[in-house]
């Protein structure tokens, strides 16, 4: 039996990555799909790749009118959601004597404002039971060079969710942290680095992992699954690492 049969699911930076693996995911296991992305191109391909069971939606996160579409568009398409993944993030990696105000803002604005608010808009659509998701990083835990004000807006949100897990409890929504450690994902040419130190930086961060390898989108996407279907119905307020041990080190 399919795991999300006729549930809805909402999944913010769902047009890559481990959101979009997690969509791919989810519309495997009978759910139906309405994934947000900033580009409306990057969106399209994303939905036409999942199939009928997926809608798409341009937006940014950090533009709270977003928030207030996602809204409108899961209540006139669908009434009601399950499932709202809060994914969507940004990250730029520095050391803090050369972050100005603009790249602390960006990350805030998209990793802690856009989630907090996403999160207070969708949840008057869950239907009780439901399951919200809030993407963080093993980074607010464990001290990466050149992470600190990223790190700070994720241990935000572990802080919401944590508040959330007992105001949604009533309606017994369960809030749960997925905090990937590095993941093969396109991110991480996004992060600035030169081409032909890629391979250089996602070795090292092999060697970084116990596991001796970098995490797979799928892998994030199937604790993902955990965390929002039946199967973890009596768990909430956690903060599930998927990093290979590497917060053990």
């Amino acid at each position: 039996m399919q795991k999300l049969s006729n549930k809805v699911a909402v999944i913010t930076g769902g047009n890559s990555g481990i959101g979009f693996a997690t969509a791919q995911r989810f519309v495997a296991e009978g759910a139906k799909v309405l994934i947000v992305g900033r580009r409306q191109d990057a969106v399209g391909a994303a939905v036409e790749a999942l199939g009928s069971a997926a809608t798409g939606l341009a937006g940014d996160v950090a533009d709270l009118g977003t928030h207030d579409r996602v809204a409108a568009l899961v209540a006139e398409r669908f009434g009601k959601a399950d499932i709202y993944m809060a994914n969507a993030g940004g990250i730029r990696i520095q050391p803090s004597l050369a972050v100005t105000p603009g790249d602390y803002d960006a990350q805030f604005l998209a990793n802690a404002r856009g989630m907090f608010f996403g999160v207070q808009k969708i949840a008057p659509l869950l239907h009780d039971g439901g399951a919200i998701l809030l993407t963080s990083s093993i980074a607010s835990r464990k001290v990466l060079d050149g992470h600190a004000v990223y790190a700070g807006s994720k241990a935000a949100i572990e802080a919401f969710a944590r508040n959330w897990a007992l105001e949604f409890k009533d309606r017994r929504i369960r809030v749960n942290v997925l905090s990937p450690g590095p993941t093969d994902t396109p991110i991480i040419g996004k992060l600035g680095i030169a081409t032909e130190a890629l391979s250089q930086v996602e070795e090292q961060a092999a060697q970084a992992i116990p596991f001796g390898r970098m995490g797979e989108a799928d892998e994030l996407a199937q604790a993902a699954l955990f965390l929002c279907s039946a199967a973890s119905e009596f768990v909430t307020g956690v903060n599930l690492a998927v990093d290979g041990g590497m917060t053990l080190t």
